[in-house]
């Protein structure tokens, strides 16, 4: 398995995150197509959760849709940023709001066996270690309990890394884990029946401007360590213009982004601890 290796400063994370709760919803067009998918997902699968993890609420898109598909639920939502959960605690209804719980998904601050339903869109690229990360969602899932994901796959923003790699050797854009490889460290998490499938979305822009603009307002411009640290000059976004418009078609610029959406579940007591079972895999 090749998980991708990177360090992301937490405290730059959250930074990103709260500056950008404000203008989150806006601009997240991506982010709330996916989410509204990964939720279709559940359409398909027989589950009557009593206790849910939205884990990465963000500003709460999943909030309203699961409590009303769980009408009988109760609900955590998790987040690093403080002001992206003041932001979610709105879309609860009066009488059935989030219990809201700030931290790091890398380090949960629950009991062993604590939920039936993990579901966590767009969150699981942030993690500086994914297969900790993998084991730490299995001990906090109930036995028979479901895991949901979506994260992105490393074509995602491939234009956009190609162009500054030509300019500098600095970390502008994040590296991320491949479909196939995120379910090996299901399985080698523990978990049983993996699902991965994956599919590329993309959005045109104007310009690069207003691209690089929407990664900042969805706080999504918080890079890994690495590289040569400076800030970004005049001439450098000069130069990116200039690289990123050998990609117009029709007067716009595409931004890529490969979608990985994932389930899988906890062994229910009584069945196989030893799990073998393959990874099934569609490119949707």
């Amino acid at each position: 398995m090749s998980i991708a290796q990177q360090t992301i400063s937490k405290q730059k994370i959250r930074r990103a995150f709260d500056r950008a709760a404000d203008s989150y919803d806006e601009a997240a067009v991506l982010q709330k197509e996916v989410c509204s998918r990964l939720l279709e997902k559940l359409e398909y699968i027989k589950l009557s959760p009593q206790l849910i993890l939205d884990a990465g609420v963000g500003t709460g898109e999943a909030v309203a849709p699961l409590l009303k598909r769980y009408k009988k639920s109760r609900m955590v939502a998790l987040d690093l940023s403080e002001r992206m959960l003041a932001k979610a605690l709105g879309h609860g209804s009066l009488l059935r709001k989030p219990q809201l719980v700030c931290a790091d998904l890398e380090q949960l601050p629950f009991g062993d066996n604590s939920f039936d339903l993990i579901f966590s869109s767009l969150t699981l690229q942030w993690c500086n270690d994914l297969p900790a990360t993998m084991q730490d969602l299995l001990r906090v899932l109930k036995p028979g309990g479901l895991l949901m994901f979506t994260t992105f796959g490393p074509d995602t923003l491939k234009q956009l890394r190609s162009c500054w790699r030509q300019i500098d050797d600095a970390v502008h854009v994040n590296q991320f884990t491949d479909m196939h490889d995120v379910g090996d460290g299901l399985l080698q998490a523990g978990f049983a029946d993996p699902v991965m499938e994956a599919e590329t979305i993309t959005v045109n822009y104007q310009n690069v401007d207003k691209l690089m603009a929407d990664l900042r307002a969805i706080g999504a411009n918080a890079t890994a360590e690495g590289g040569r640290a400076s800030l970004t000059t005049p001439a450098m976004l000069s130069k990116l213009r200039q690289a990123y418009d050998v990609y117009r078609v029709d007067g716009l610029l595409p931004a890529s982004y490969e979608v990985v959406y994932g389930h899988a579940w906890k062994l229910a007591a009584g069945q196989l601890e030893k799990n073998e079972l393959r990874v099934n895999i569609t490119n949707l």
